[in-house]
């Protein structure tokens, strides 16, 4: 497969962009107009496909899926019945692709009516007044599609490896970001809203439930390039100072969430490995922190031709980790507590912080070995010795800083402010 990803500067085709995201959202207000709606605004997104980014169908006369192709720079509208219609997307005005859109629809013997606001973009103006000529720049509509395709492919990976209620990879035309969300299982407190141009109701149905959420933006909305975002809803306490990856990821005061910027991935030596650190270390910060069950709703990657195999069968082989031994391998500056059952290896790593502090940094838990505590027992042995050390520690580290929360009897060894 070829990892290259391909180079963006939002800069310079940020009219270009906008002129696509109101496009979209042209086309996302009619599917949303005839779609039943599925929780967190599902049923409104779209999909990328090898050819731009797609609909799935619409419910609308004999049925209609619309297809944005950026490859041939059209939009492509088919229905139920075998009709085809199109135009292409070039420099234009957002009122002429409203009218272009509607004619389309009705010849697919669709019915054009929704609702003609923009929204979650600043200073909206109707899509039938807005006369204002906007570029189209075919080579920045490509390599952003062929990011995107990118980006999809890694976000699906990343999704097969949790068992609880998650979302398909989509795009959400309000803000342009193609996203994947994980959900704990939990309600969550009512949303205040206030997101601008859309409605409260619509903001507080979304976050009706704990999520942990990723995406990608084209740039925008707050930073003038592409980037990844991850966020927690509602945040957990210690989130913004969480450790993750890789290390130009940072918290971000005013939007409050990670950012990854695209170019730190796409400079990487392995751009899907730097994106999946990311996307894996800000999940295990919102689940740790937050008290997910874990060992409920996680489970390994999925491979190609492999059904994975259930919890229950898991565990009859299983040796148990009671027997085996916590070692653990100490330096001047960093080490690390290991355990190693049935050949699979386990980890929490810390680094020194002048005498008497360690800093716990990392745990890693192969999926393999979740659900038999295995994280818990190599916190408790870095307790034990730093009891006998007479050293405190700081958990950097969500799942030991969780851990750590979840037992009183162990807190005498943090570090005290």
């Amino acid at each position: 497969m070829n990892n290259k990803w391909p180079h963006l500067d939002y800069l310079s085709w940020r009219e270009t962009c906008s002129a696509l995201h109101l496009y979209l959202q042209v086309a996302g207000k009619y599917r949303l107009a005839h779609t039943p709606w599925l929780n967190h605004s599902w049923n409104a997104t779209f999909y990328v496909t090898p050819n731009g980014l797609a609909s799935s169908p619409i419910p609308d006369g004999p049925g209609i899926e619309i297809l944005f192709d950026f490859r041939e720079h059209r939009v492509v509208g088919t229905c139920g019945e075998g009709r085809r219609a199109s135009f292409d997307l070039g420099p234009s005005t957002v009122a002429a692709f409203h009218a272009s859109f509607g004619q389309l629809i009705s010849e697919l013997g669709g019915t054009p009516t929704f609702n003609g606001q923009p929204n979650e973009v600043p200073n909206p103006i109707p899509f039938t007044e807005d006369h204002r000529d906007r570029p189209y720049d075919r080579d920045a509509v490509q390599r952003f599609h062929n990011a995107l395709a990118s980006v999809d492919r890694v976000f699906k990976t990343f999704r097969t490896s949790f068992l609880g209620k998650s979302s398909p990879v989509h795009l959400f035309w309000g803000a342009l970001d193609l996203a994947v969300t994980r959900f704990s299982g939990r309600r969550a407190p009512l949303h205040p809203g206030g997101i601008p141009a859309l409605p409260d109701h619509v903001t507080q149905e979304a976050y009706d439930r704990e999520v942990s959420s990723a995406g990608f933006w084209p740039g925008g909305g707050g930073i003038d390039y592409p980037a990844f975002y991850a966020y927690a809803y509602p945040t957990p306490n210690g989130f913004r100072g969480a450790s993750v990856r890789p290390d130009a990821a940072f918290w971000h005061d005013g939007l409050s969430e990670f950012i990854l910027p695209y170019d730190a991935v796409q400079s990487a030596a392995d751009p899907d490995e730097a994106l999946m650190a990311f996307l894996i270390s800000t999940y295990e910060a919102a689940a740790g922190l937050g008290g997910w069950d874990r060992d409920l709703l996680e489970c390994a990657h999925g491979q190609p031709r492999q059904v994975r195999r259930p919890d229950a069968a898991l565990a009859k082989n299983a040796p148990s980790a009671g027997d085996e031994k916590v070692e653990r391998e100490d330096g001047a500056s960093k080490g690390r507590y290991r355990m190693v059952i049935d050949g699979v290896e386990a980890e929490m790593t810390y680094s020194r912080a002048g005498e008497g502090l360690i800093i716990i940094d990392h745990t890693e838990v192969p999926a393999a070995l979740r659900g038999r505590k295995v994280g818990e027992r190599l916190v408790r042995q870095a307790i034990e010795d730093a009891r006998g050390e007479g050293v405190a520690i700081i958990p950097l580290c969500p799942f030991a800083k969780a851990q750590i929360g979840r037992h009183p009897e162990w807190q005498d060894v943090l570090r005290r402010s």
